[in-house]
């Protein structure tokens, strides 16, 4: 490869070191990322592109740390509140002279490829990929348009950042809906907090899971949930404190303008993949405030506690919905009879709002950031054609990205438009 594909990679990881520092903040920390990028130009890794979000309207981005002090964290006993950060995408008024967000940060990268193909996704490739120079197609800290708009959460798979949720979140927020992606420390690959804290030194958290705790620990497992649906809930109440005009960042970081201006309370939907799946459906179960879910293959029971006996069922499926609920699986799930047995129940109910989609030649993976990356990994000879169909199935990106957008969003609009009308603009 000659100089000028280097050279590319060289600016594309100046882009994001500087989106980095926007984004988070830290003078140290944004001379550790840079060092970490001239690093990673110098190994000439490779440089994957997310597709670019379809909406009329340029996407604007900001990151949210949100402490929550009525609860303990569940992962790591030496922490004595909850910290969450998330990700909020949004219409914005005008993005000229912001620069594009990196998808991960350097030093988020550095976790991730030193993890999550060992311990979380054994199909990616260990070495070859510079991740950090992913960039987003939404602008850092650009002005929100101030017209109210519906909300929506996304909550990632067991062990995902809320970064590999990418493709889609711009996708609704390019449509004129807010996006807040969740991360869930402790769960998630990896989370970066703008800085340290007297009982936590390290502005980076690593997963403490190491496989799937669902086939391993039911218990685990439990924890993951009520932990998650306890996370969407709080960020929530956060939402309606910026709503309000006030700042809900716990380090009392600027936001952007008219940010508060753009969220309509009203009208709320959540959607998660696998475990945030789970968390999305009993959400909508738990919180009057979510209009409508979306569950991307996620369980609605917890796992068995002795092989050939039924798991028991979360709430959501054994009471029913009242509300809108869009389950969607794929052909390629492993676990394709302990998923149907699962939705069986919610089914069951009189009187629910439930609905059913299934994506063919299609694997777990696809309903994320993998469904665009896995067919170019393949192609550098950075992943076999089978650990592609293992991660995200054969079906082609260009088929598998709208299909996958088209569902999520088609059905959050459609109901989130019904629970009130759109501000004009």
């Amino acid at each position: 490869m000659g100089d000028a594909g280097t050279d590319r990679r060289t600016v594309a990881r100046s882009v994001a070191v500087a989106a980095s520092m926007l984004l988070f903040g830290g003078t140290a920390r944004a001379r550790a990322a840079a060092e970490a990028g001239s690093a990673a130009a110098a190994g000439r890794g490779l440089v994957l592109r997310l597709p670019a979000p379809t909406g009329p309207y340029p996407v604007g981005v900001t990151t949210l740390y949100l402490v929550d002090r009525a609860r303990r964290d569940p992962w790591d006993a030496t922490l004595p509140v909850r910290e969450l950060m998330v990700t909020v995408l949004y219409p914005a008024r005008t993005v000229r002279g912001r620069p594009r967000a990196p998808q991960m940060t350097a030093s988020a990268a550095e976790s991730f490829a030193g993890l999550v193909p060992f311990h979380v996704h054994p199909e990616l490739p260990d070495a070859g990929v510079d991740w950090a120079a992913t960039l987003t197609h939404a602008r850092v800290g650009a002005p929100a348009l101030p017209v109210r708009r519906p909300v929506v959460l996304y909550s990632p798979g067991g062990g995902d950042a809320r970064t590999l949720g990418t493709v889609v979140a711009e996708e609704l927020a390019s449509r004129g809906r807010v996006v807040v992606t969740v991360d869930h420390p402790g769960d998630a690959s990896e989370v970066e907090f703008p800085g340290t804290t007297a009982y936590r030194r390290d502005p980076l958290r690593p997963t403490v899971l190491r496989g799937d705790p669902r086939r391993t620990d039911p218990a685990l497992f439990r924890t993951m949930i009520g932990t998650r649906v306890a996370d969407l809930r709080f960020v929530l109440d956060r939402l309606a404190v910026l709503a309000a005009g006030g700042n809900p960042d716990a380090a009392g970081r600027a936001l952007p303008e008219h940010l508060g201006r753009a969220l309509d309370l009203r009208r709320v939907g959540v959607y998660g993949h696998s475990a945030g799946g789970t968390a999305a459906a009993q959400a909508l179960h738990e919180d009057g405030r979510v209009a409508a879910a979306v569950d991307l293959e996620g369980h609605l029971d917890h796992p068995p506690q002795a092989p050939g006996r039924p798991g028991e069922p979360f709430p959501v499926a054994r009471c029913g919905v009242d509300r809108p609920l869009l389950l969607v699986n794929t052909d390629g799930f492993p676990d394709r009879r302990g998923l149907e047995a699962s939705w069986s129940a919610v089914f069951a109910r009189p009187g629910g709002r439930v609905v059913r989609r299934r994506l063919d030649d299609a694997a777990h993976g696809v309903f994320t950031d993998y469904a665009a990356m896995a067919p170019r990994l393949q192609a550098a000879g950075l992943m076999t054609r089978a650990e592609r169909i293992r991660l995200v199935g054969a079906v082609d990106p260009a088929r598998s990205v709208p299909a996958v957008r088209g569902l999520v969003c088609g059905f959050l609009d459609r109901h989130l438009t019904a629970a009130g009308s759109d501000a004009r603009d």
